[in-house]
């Protein structure tokens, strides 16, 4: 063995070089050390600590345990283990881990931080706020802990005080890529999409290898409108998801890729980075309605107060047969104290309220109820916990409503769809098994209350005369080949406005200028603010007929308009969220109004705009709530999403693995 002043000599040299950055340097002289003294802490703890700045985090955990072995007493060591187990998503044990750390020395700020990061994993972000004030308080001048209170403060839904907090970070460490992104999404949060993209930019300046930081930005300047390159960097970003680059969030990738197989390419790069490992599919229990048992059918989602998805939901969560049929909440998201939130206590046997549980407690309490079917109502969009679904709460898991697109994920067995929303030539993009439902996919709820009366056009900054387009999409769905029809419309049809939602203050100025730009005047652009539903519902009445957006089409506001009695005109795609109003279109017997390319989409805006009996003959039969359209019989879309519910559940009972099926209509 090497006299310890060689070892030692040897050891501060690879400190020196890991200390300046140098790790390929480091990590061989580490080894050496190791190889003439296995049980030398310093290299040991440092040499997990390299794997785990690799992002080596398995390694980390196990050299870096090494280490504590070694020296039980080093609160750094507990404090680098727990972050290597937050990054393996192990929450609990990383607690545990600074637990220990902070025993040894309870001042210690880098291990306060982490455990404020394995709270607010956990689910238990007021903790987590405690957590980095001690942290701050200790040692203030202390980026990383600033950057991560922003994020507890954001779970806690105080979004001014994020922003505040980041933005510190930032005074301190201009370049902080964690302080930049976090700023950027809460900026987003409060629709200041104009103040997060440069902040976006500056992430790929000084991180372009930050996973998903280049979809952030395009998605962020298309919420401001702003379309300088749009096709170029959509390409580009379709492109890198198919060299497996992560790039982009299903999210917003989601709303302008044109290509299916790329969007769940995006999915799957996005699921297997997030949950890389992932529960066994559960057992059934026998049963399920054939013997009296009844099949237990859990909602899960974050929107379960005033929000669209509650809109159109309601109604079935009300109509759910009790005597077949267990119906749980699982409700992650704010409780906004109103109508519709105390609307839905009322209408499942059980509304659990899981905001301040972690994932692995969620699990264990659907687990505890015997739950049947997993109807996640969110997928991938914003405040979702597709990580819940991850560690497998139930023998069926559904993907419905929420996402447009497939998850990508090996522990959703189904998709709810229709036959015009995914066709067979589609099927392969979905990683699910597509279960077709005879109307349309989409529920809704025909108690929906529209205002009796209609608002005068003055009163709405409509002109009194002259036909009206309307489009109340949110902004980012607007493209530039979409704008540039309904600008020729304008020009072309004298006295004509288009209606817009006044969905942020960068977007409606980006549409002005873009207006302009195709020689037609600004104020031809009408924004309107947003209203309660049913006031906003009764609007509809003033327009004449609404112009679809693509290649993500209305959803939820569709059929916000045919409920109201506005004809709508799609283009439709070929992915899930470019074929939504197509959908729509067929279960209010109005295909006549899908088109399939761009010019047939301005051709028919342009013959209905220039036809008022047609119009006419139109909004007569759709009718004005004519809860006899498929669309809108709530208690037909019940029956057939029950017939679907037993087959997954009998499916499952069996032992047989997930099957594509198309559900038969009801007379």
């Amino acid at each position: 063995m090497s006299p310890p002043d060689t070892i030692d000599a040897d050891f501060q040299r690879a400190l020196a070089l890991h200390q300046q950055g140098q790790l390929d340097a480091a990590e061989p002289i580490y080894r050496a050390v190791l190889a003439r003294q296995a049980d030398h802490f310093g290299a040991l703890h440092l040499s997990g600590l390299i794997h785990l700045q690799r992002g080596q985090l398995n390694e980390a955990v196990q050299r870096i345990g090494q280490a504590i072995a070694v020296n039980p007493a080093a609160p750094e060591a507990h404090s680098n283990q727990a972050h290597a187990l937050q990054g393996l998503r192990r929450f609990e044990d990383a607690l545990a881990a600074c637990d220990r750390a902070l025993a040894l020395k309870p001042d210690h700020p880098e291990a306060l931080n982490n455990r404020g990061n394995a709270l607010l994993d956990l689910g238990r972000a007021a903790d987590a706020l405690a957590s980095y004030d001690r942290a701050l308080a200790v040692h203030a001048a202390f980026p990383q802990a600033l950057s991560n209170r922003g994020n507890a403060l954001r779970a806690l839904g105080r979004l001014p005080e994020a922003l505040e907090s980041y933005r510190r970070a930032l005074q301190m460490w201009p370049d902080f890529p964690a302080a930049l992104d976090n700023c950027g999404r809460v900026l987003r949060d409060l629709k200041r999409y104009d103040e997060a993209a440069p902040l976006f930019a500056r992430l790929l300046a000084v991180a372009p290898n930050q996973p998903y930081a280049p979809g952030l930005l395009f998605d962020t300047r298309l919420n401001c409108c702003e379309w300088t390159g749009y096709d170029a960097m959509s390409a580009a970003l379709t492109a890198a998801i198919e060299r497996g680059e992560r790039v982009d969030a299903p999210q917003s990738f989601v709303s302008h890729t044109l290509q299916p197989m790329a969007q769940r390419k995006c999915a799957e790069l996005y699921s297997a980075a997030e949950w890389p490992e992932v529960a066994a599919p559960l057992p059934a229990r026998p049963g399920g309605g054939a013997d009296g048992q009844r099949i237990h059918v859990c909602y899960l989602s974050a929107d379960l107060h005033e929000h669209a998805t509650a809109h159109l939901m309601a109604g079935l969560f009300e109509a759910h047969d009790r005597t077949r049929f267990e119906v749980t909440a699982v409700s992650f998201g704010p409780d906004d104290g109103s109508p519709m939130r105390a609307r839905l206590n009322r209408a499942f046997e059980r509304f659990v309220d899981v905001r301040d549980k972690s994932d692995r407690e969620m699990a264990g309490l659907l687990h505890g109820l015997g739950v049947d079917i997993a109807v996640d109502l969110k997928g991938y969009t914003a405040a979702n916990r597709a990580g819940i679904l991850a560690r497998r709460v139930a023998p069926v898991q559904v993907n419905y409503l929420g996402f447009p697109c497939s998850m990508g994920a090996p522990f959703i067995d189904y998709i709810v769809a229709d036959r015009h929303l995914i066709p067979a030539r589609h099927e392969l993009a979905y990683s699910e098994k597509i279960v077709r439902l005879p109307d349309s996919y989409q529920v809704n709820d025909d108690k929906r209350q529209i205002d009796d009366r209609t608002p005068e056009r003055a009163q709405l900054g409509l002109p009194a005369s002259g036909f009206v387009f309307c489009s109340f999409n949110n902004s980012f769905k607007i493209r530039p080949q979409i704008f540039d029809v309904w600008m020729r419309l304008l020009r072309d049809i004298e006295g004509s406005v288009l209606w817009l939602l006044d969905d942020n203050a960068a977007a409606s100025a980006s549409l002005r200028r873009e207006a302009e730009q195709r020689g037609v005047a600004a104020d031809r652009l009408v924004f309107a603010p947003r209203l309660p539903l049913s006031a906003h519902l009764a609007r509809h009445r003033a327009a004449d007929l609404f112009l679809d957006t693509f290649p993500y089409n209305a959803h939820t506001t569709a059929s916000d308009a045919l409920w109201a009695g506005l004809p709508l005109v799609t283009l439709q795609g070929e992915t899930f969220a470019s074929r939504v109003a197509a959908s729509l279109l067929h279960a209010t017997g109005l295909p006549e109004l899908v088109t399939e390319s761009l010019a047939d989409y301005e051709a028919l805006s342009r013959t209905l705009a220039a036809s008022p009996a047609l119009l006419a003959q139109l909004r007569n039969r759709l009718g004005r709530q004519n809860k006899a359209l498929p669309l809108f019989n709530t208690d037909r879309f019940r029956r057939h999403i029950e017939q679907a519910y037993v087959a997954m559940h009998e499916r499952a009972g069996r032992g047989d693995s997930p099957q594509a099926f198309e559900v038969q209509p009801f007379p």
